[in-house]
């Protein structure tokens, strides 16, 4: 089983909507920012090789947006990094044989999704992909609040419904993919209906992918959230909860917007009560995890 970063288009966003209500005196000691208060964030996916699969989590934002959006939400590139970030690994958007997206949220979801071209629409790509999301951030994605409407790709339910290989699942589920099994860890703090991958394999192996849980290290601390996230208190128990585990497991946690990381384990401080980020891995090829 072979474990891959494939990075995707970046972005760069607002450092105090990306960190809440924490004072930028805190969090420019973690990151740095541009004459626009703006951070450097990845959209980073994740590859796992099986014998018989080749499995994507999640596809960033892409290069679907068109100029004037692509300006506002800070995409970087105008070609479709995703693509290019495969075809590296010697493999294009076609060997892809599922796709499981956390929930549908532009930066996440976007690059399932042809680059934008002037009087085209979007096409879908990974055409011999089966498609997996959560039921609940299908339901969001289809019928968004009025706060969260411009973080969905409207044309993106009926490109998926009319592919006939999407497959909407409970939390409960349990994906298999030779011996790699996908559980799912949910969580309502950021978005309703958000399914984190837990992937587990071998005896007792462990990884996470963290979505907009927790999206890099810096929200590794618990009190850290975004602006963007839906109900911040639940979204802290449900971080408690996940680190936790992950810490006592020595799982390995994927971070799919950290511009330095995609991955490291989870220690933890018992008189400090704190938790961190330990041993980070700034990508992987074809990678053993263990």
């Amino acid at each position: 089983m072979k474990f891959s970063t494939v990075m995707g288009n970046c972005q760069k966003l607002d450092g105090g909507a990306m960190f809440g209500n924490a004072p930028k005196a805190l969090w420019s000691r973690w990151v740095e920012t541009d004459d626009q208060n703006r951070i450097d964030l990845a959209c980073r996916a994740l590859l796992v090789e099986t014998g018989n699969h080749k499995i994507l989590f999640e596809t960033g934002i892409g290069a679907y947006m068109a100029p004037k959006f692509k300006d506002r939400f800070g995409v970087q590139e105008s070609h479709h990094v995703l693509l290019e970030s495969l075809a590296a690994l010697g493999l294009d958007h076609g060997d892809i044989t599922a796709v499981v997206v956390s929930h549908l949220h532009f930066d996440h979801a976007g690059g399932l999704l042809s680059a934008w071209e002037e009087g085209q629409s979007p096409q879908l790509l990974f055409s011999n992909a089966q498609f997996y999301v959560g039921e609940g951030a299908w339901a969001r994605a289809c019928d968004p609040h009025p706060r969260d409407r411009a973080s969905f790709i409207p044309e993106l339910p009926g490109l998926l419904t009319d592919s006939g290989r999407l497959h909407k699942i409970k939390a409960d589920d349990v994906l298999r993919f030779d011996d790699l099994s996908v559980q799912f860890y949910e969580s309502e703090g950021h978005t309703p209906g958000m399914l984190l991958a837990d992937l587990r394999w071998g005896e007792a192996q462990r990884l996470v992918f963290g979505a907009d849980l927790i999206p890099g290290r810096p929200w590794v601390h618990l009190p850290i959230t975004m602006g963007y996230d839906r109900f911040p208190e639940r979204l802290i128990d449900e971080k408690r909860v996940l680190l936790d585990g992950l810490h006592r497991e020595a799982g390995w946690l994927y971070y799919t917007h950290d511009a330095g990381a995609s991955l490291s384990r989870i220690g933890f401080d018992p008189e400090k009560k704190k938790y961190s980020a330990c041993e980070p891995q700034e990508r992987l090829v074809r990678a053993t995890l263990a």
